[in-house]
């Protein structure tokens, strides 16, 4: 297991990396050794928040959890990333059993920025470029569910086309297929 841990308006103490390790231990018993974890923290005024991506064989995992210290958030988001794995464990083991998941490699490649774009009139204050890969409609409702996204952008095998769907208010998904002319 490969655990990045980031301090964001912080640094994160030893004794807290050390926990951090011992809690994603519990979480290393699903997947092998085979995973990258980034832990992020995060200190703001009134509330301290710690961010989880787990990353497997082009499968993403994310929990946030926010609390008055970074020890109960911590706490928190390793909980719900253990109920967010168990949820899906059987779909994503018949997953990784097909191979379908064996050609994305850490899926999307995210890339962001923070800068205002200026030529713009609204105020843009985060970009997010995304490396489309091949994947059926059912594996990027899956990878949306997992990230605990209310869409999802992606290259559908079938077509080869562009895609994004997305979760309704009604529990249902939709399609948006777009077309260029």
């Amino acid at each position: 297991m490969n655990i990045t841990i980031i301090g964001r308006k912080c640094t994160p103490r030893e004794n807290f990396k050390k926990r951090a390790e011992k809690k994603l231990a519990k979480i290393e018993r699903f997947f092998g050794s085979d995973i990258d974890v980034k832990l992020t923290a995060t200190v703001e005024k009134t509330s301290q928040t710690v961010e989880i991506t787990i990353m497997h064989k082009g499968l993403i995992f994310r929990s946030q959890g926010k609390a008055v210290n970074l020890d109960d958030a911590l706490d928190i988001c390793v909980d719900a990333l253990v109920r967010q794995i168990r949820k899906n464990k059987t779909r994503v083991a018949k997953r990784l059993r097909e191979g379908n998941f064996d050609e994305l490699i850490a899926t999307p490649e995210v890339t962001e920025t923070t800068e205002e774009a200026e030529e713009l009139h609204f105020d843009v204050v985060r970009r997010k470029t995304i490396a489309l890969k091949p994947q059926t409609l059912e594996d990027a409702i899956l990878q949306m569910n997992l990230l605990g996204h209310k869409f999802f952008v992606f290259q559908n095998a079938e077509s080869d086309e562009m895609e994004v769907v997305y979760a309704r208010e009604d529990g249902g998904y939709g399609l948006i297929i777009p077309e260029f002319k």
